[in-house]
């Protein structure tokens, strides 16, 4: 970590941002957080964050990683942050132009990065690192997931009602109607969305400030058409492209995750062949930006588990 307490709030100096195009010309918006000329390098990370993040949010971890030696690239997925363009809440029609970006991504950063390369995905960042790894298998050396969104947590309704009713909405004209009303103001610290996300008032509150100051940023609720993707994409991790996964892996995640599924980020965790499974029994989604002692356990063992990889 950094000798000085980290603003959550400010760019890094030494971090410069930058536009990357996608395979079919979208432009994404890129932070590259390079080591000192002439220092040690322990590698190069990438991190992927999920649906509705964008770089700022997760600006503490990337200092924590870059303070670790690593070179830091970070970005916002189209459709969201400073990659949004005109999409509208994030709306997606399918998960595979996602796919398609990181993949073509991860090979464009490898080759002008030192190595070795490691990837960490958050939530919808997660599912789709884990896609990519099992359905075109670039270059890393070793990924972690966070909190992955391998399936939606659906609650009391089983995945398949969650998925039939989305397909659903989706026939009958809603695709790009919000499944549920959020308000467009930023929602306060001490609300249920703060409860699921994370138990830190203050990190929790750095996400309205970064949307004061972008409120584009604030997505709102997923659409119909996110969520029909979302399920359809799930379906794509199936358990023999899970087998085929011969990546060092770690996933992390919360036995208290109201938002995507624990028992499959278990299960996925059992058929990835390297993989390690670590869970936390009471934290909530966001486990990165969550109270200290979870989110420094959680480094502590993605540093473990990066440093036995990087010998």
């Amino acid at each position: 970590m950094p000798s000085l307490p980290f603003d959550r709030r400010a760019i890094p100096a030494a971090a410069s941002f930058s536009t990357w195009s996608a395979p079919d010309g979208w432009p994404y918006r890129l932070l590259h957080w390079p080591q000192e000329p002439g220092g040690a390098v322990r590698g190069s990370l990438l991190f992927a964050g999920g649906r509705g993040d964008f770089i700022e949010k997760y600006l503490e971890a990337d200092a924590h990683w870059h303070g670790r030696g690593w070179d830091v690239t970070a970005f916002d997925w189209r459709g969201q942050g400073g990659s949004r363009g005109k999409i509208v809440g994030g709306h997606l029609d399918s998960f595979d132009p996602l796919v398609d970006d990181m993949a073509a991504l991860i090979d464009d950063w490898r080759a002008r990065t030192p190595g070795p390369h490691v990837a960490i995905g958050h939530s919808m960042g997660g599912h789709l690192l884990l896609r990519t790894l099992a359905e075109r298998t670039p270059g890393l050396d070793a990924a972690v997931l966070v909190a992955p969104m391998i399936r939606i947590n659906s609650g009391a309704l089983p995945a398949w009602a969650a998925g039939w009713t989305a397909t659903a909405m989706n026939a009958i004209g809603l695709s790009r109607h919000p499944a549920w009303q959020q308000s467009a103001v930023p929602i306060p610290a001490g609300s249920f969305r703060q409860s699921i996300l994370t138990g830190c008032r203050e990190r929790y509150e750095d996400e309205l400030w970064w949307w004061g100051k972008e409120p584009g940023y604030n997505l709102g609720a997923p659409s119909w058409g996110w969520l029909r993707a979302a399920y359809a994409s799930s379906e794509r991790l199936t358990p023999a492209r899970l087998r085929g996964v011969a990546l060092p892996m770690l996933f992390l995640g919360t036995d208290g995750d109201r938002l995507v599924s624990p028992a499959a980020i278990r299960e996925a965790a059992s058929l990835v062949p390297n993989a390690e499974l670590s869970m936390f029994a009471d934290a909530a989604h966001e486990i990165l930006r969550e109270a200290d002692p979870v989110r420094l356990e959680a480094f502590a063992r993605i540093d473990a588990f990066l440093d036995a990889q990087a010998r």
